[in-house]
């Protein structure tokens, strides 16, 4: 007799536990109380773009190119970019990301370089009001920041 109850009692008690566990979730998607504290804790959308590719150069491989991927988002009126830059060959040569945007000031260039991988957190801050309209990614790798170029690719 103990034992049947200890069982009855056990599975109540799981039961029980279950349901208040998946209570918030379904709070949230029911737009219950709660429900706008938990979308706001997810922060802006992002939006991925890449990856992007140098072009072949000394007859690599494709899986040895160097490459850019990453994701942006818009967050108080800013637009923000993120991503990685990796040089897969290990060839003591660098690896090169551009970034070219478009305002109302015009065209802006602006290129890094590295040996490894180089991570961008955090760039731009730019601002429709200001023209922002246009922001493109393109990945070189060799001697110079010229040297085996991929073309121009749309992340924005």
């Amino acid at each position: 007799m103990k034992v049947r109850t200890l069982l009855v009692s056990a599975t109540l008690a799981g039961s029980l536990a279950a349901g208040l566990a998946g209570a918030p979730a379904q709070a949230a998607t029911a737009g219950g109380p709660g429900a706008s504290e938990t979308l706001q804790a997810k922060g802006p959308v992002k939006h991925f773009f890449g990856p992007y590719y140098s072009k072949f150069g000394g007859g690599e491989s494709f899986g040895r190119r160097s490459s850019f991927k990453g994701y942006w988002y818009k967050e108080g009126g800013r637009y923000w970019f993120f991503g990685d830059l990796f040089d897969r060959d290990r060839d003591r040569e660098y690896s090169y990301v551009w970034f070219r945007w478009h305002d109302r000031s015009g065209s802006h260039v602006k290129y890094y370089k590295t040996f490894g991988v180089r991570h961008f957190d955090k760039f731009g801050g730019f601002r429709k009001s200001d023209g922002f309209d246009d922001f493109k990614i393109r990945v070189c790798e060799g001697d110079n920041r010229f040297d085996d170029c991929g073309g121009w690719g749309d992340a924005f």
